[in-house]
């Protein structure tokens, strides 16, 4: 079996098998092209059949010193998975990666904005151009939804459901999800929709996506990327942001105005509660604050401390 093959196969598998989405699924992809391109440099001629734990180990030792320790914990994340799916296959009876420990990381917090960074990059949207309105919709639907950047680029006009007031969203592995949507929202996307994207020259094929460019076809992601930038700099914001500034922001601002977790969990298409739980760690204030208003000790001490306060009269 030569490598190409078997990362050919490897990509049907979590194509068909595991369902992930593109994006996961080229990242995983690189992963092995990196040790690939390791055994090739060093005209090491193992097979994905009989390449030893040596031989893995020497990479990932090569690749610690060229990436941080996230990019090094995901490669040997993806190496494993590979691997593993060899065994599957009756390819293998052992994995090389098995006894290789991932570098300890930390779980870095996302960065968010606040509600008035977030209203002065919508009023730095020029809406004198036709993509103005898009993009104003684009913002809010971002933000006021929290969905990934691919979530919104299949965002489709057959998933809008605003009588219900929801929106159809595609996540990861083409798992599907219901999230609300405010009318503020409705009246930016419907803007856009019946006084921009009416008018536009629609390619084949496009007819059912909501958001188009100039072309009448789908966004890239880069560009979605550029229009965040830009609006950044317009308001001289000093933050490094992107499109996933606006989900991260979502989840805390539903969080701190009092949301349940659960429900945020849902919102944004997280398999599991612990992803979501990592913006309660950026909501330290707002919870001391609440046990302070509200724990019944804390009320009984403030009760009691007024109590033994001296009488003046």
């Amino acid at each position: 079996m030569i490598w190409e093959h078997a990362i050919q196969d490897y990509q049907y598998y979590l194509k068909l098998e595991r369902g992930l989405s593109k994006n996961s699924i080229s990242s995983y992809v690189m992963d092995m092209e990196k040790l690939v391109q390791f055994l090739r440099s060093n005209n090491i001629t193992d097979s994905p059949i009989d390449i030893s734990k040596a031989t893995v180990q020497r990479f990932i030792y090569i690749l610690a010193k060229e990436v941080n320790p996230r990019s090094q914990a995901r490669t040997i994340s993806g190496l494993k998975s590979f691997f593993n799916f060899l065994i599957f296959e009756d390819y293998r009876e052992d994995n090389p990666m098995e006894l290789i420990e991932s570098p300890k990381i930390g779980r870095k917090l996302p960065d968010t904005l606040s509600v008035d960074e977030i209203n002065l990059l919508i009023k730095a949207i020029d809406l004198s151009k036709p993509e103005g309105e898009r993009n104003r919709a684009i913002i809010e639907t971002l933000y006021g939804c929290g969905l990934r950047v691919s979530e919104l680029l299949e965002l489709r006009l057959s998933d809008l459901y605003f009588e219900e007031d929801f929106i159809k969203v595609t996540g990861k592995g083409n798992k599907q999800r219901l999230v609300p949507i405010s009318d503020i929202n409705k009246k930016y996307i419907n803007i856009y929709r019946n006084e921009v994207r009416v008018h536009m020259r629609i390619q084949k094929g496009f007819d059912d996506i909501l958001f188009l460019n100039r072309r009448g076809r789908k966004l890239t992601r880069a560009m979605i990327f550029t229009i965040v930038k830009q609006l950044a700099e317009t308001i001289g914001l000093k933050k490094t942001i992107s499109p996933h500034t606006f989900r991260h922001s979502f989840a805390t601002h539903l969080l701190t105005n009092g949301a349940d977790l659960r429900a945020i969990q849902q919102m944004l298409g997280h398999e599991s509660i612990t992803t979501t739980e990592v913006y309660m760690h950026m909501d330290r204030v707002h919870l001391g604050d609440v046990m302070h208003e509200y724990h019944p000790r804390e009320i009984n001490i403030g009760e009691e401390h007024e109590e033994n306060l001296p009488n003046n009269s």
